[in-house]
């Protein structure tokens, strides 16, 4: 058999064609990845260039920001302008006061969400079933609705901040940590996510680890906890960035008390005396401090994170 054969020629022609396929198919995918990455570098941008117009604007100074034509670089940054936010403003203070607050409020809603979310997805008890309808129904209510009720708890309990008996002569717990966090120690988005999470867990792991003769706590902590840790990681991500932000609360609350005032409504009340460029820049520099907290909790989570949303794409 040669290769002017009519089959040998044929066979010749279809492994060329193949071949020509392939290579097609190689460039196509080849092509699709590239535009991907371009698509999400270009949407990674459009996420970043807010913030990266924050850093950068509290570099500028007049000169740079009456340029003609307008430049968005600082040609002389100011660079002293974020040593000046800490001797200039009580920035100490409010930061302490942001750590403080939303360390205990996502120390509470993580332990309070982990324990309620495995009792309502591994335990039979009467009432199971009405508690997760009010968990499920919570949601739909935001919290500002609530905010003068609790307010007026939190001013008239009894023996509290000067209160008699009947709650009535002080202040109550107003003007303490107390006020900034009691509100806030329970997430009803946190119970479910949790739930939810241990749902998928198998019961059988349960059931094995009791027939090794491990008790309900040792369960809960060396077999139930490290395979939600993902969840967990996401949920302090959330409650984290969700009260190192709230505003509408803490400025409630802090009225009457500027000592316990966090950095968003630090820096919001000195808005107003913000005028001047040099102090617009001097706001700017302390927007762009008050978020590093937020990104630095976010790295040390991310891998966690990225895991738990694999995860519920999986399931």
């Amino acid at each position: 058999m040669t290769a002017s054969d009519p089959i040998v020629a044929g066979e010749t022609t279809k492994i060329a064609a193949n071949r020509r396929l392939l290579s097609g198919g190689a460039l196509r995918r080849r092509a699709g990845g590239v535009l991907k990455y371009v698509l999400l570098t270009l949407g990674a941008g459009l996420m970043i260039l807010p913030f990266a117009d924050m850093f950068i604007g509290a570099l500028r100074g007049p000169a740079d920001v009456y340029a003609n034509p307008p430049r968005y670089l600082p040609a002389e940054p100011q660079w002293g302008v974020y040593a000046r936010v800490f001797a200039e403003l009580p920035m100490g203070r409010w930061f302490a006061n942001s750590v403080i607050v939303t360390f205990l409020i996502t120390a509470a809603q993580v332990a309070t969400s982990v324990t309620a979310g495995y009792a309502l997805a591994k335990y039979e008890f009467r009432g199971r079933a009405a508690i997760f309808r009010l968990v499920v129904g919570a949601q739909m209510f935001p919290f500002f609705l609530f905010i003068i009720p609790i307010f007026f708890i939190l001013r008239f309990v009894p023996l509290m901040g000067g209160n008699d008996i009947a709650g009535q002569g002080g202040s109550g717990l107003l003007g303490t940590y107390a006020a900034l966090c009691l509100p806030f120690l329970v997430t009803w988005y946190g119970v479910f996510l949790m739930r939810q999470f241990f749902l998928a867990i198998p019961d059988d792991l349960m059931e094995a680890a009791r027939l090794d003769g491990a008790n309900e706590y040792r369960i809960f902590r060396s077999i139930m906890l490290p395979l939600v840790k993902p969840a967990i990681a996401t949920l302090t991500l959330f409650s984290f960035v969700y009260h190192w932000n709230e505003f509408i609360w803490t400025m409630t609350v802090t009225r009457s008390a500027p000592e316990l005032q966090t950095l968003p409504v630090g820096i919001y009340l000195l808005s107003g005396a913000f005028e001047s460029l040099d102090q617009k820049s001097l706001q700017q520099a302390a927007l762009a401090v008050s978020i590093l907290p937020v990104i630095v909790v976010f790295l040390a989570l991310q891998r966690l994170f990225v895991a738990s949303d694999f995860a519920s794409g999986v399931k």
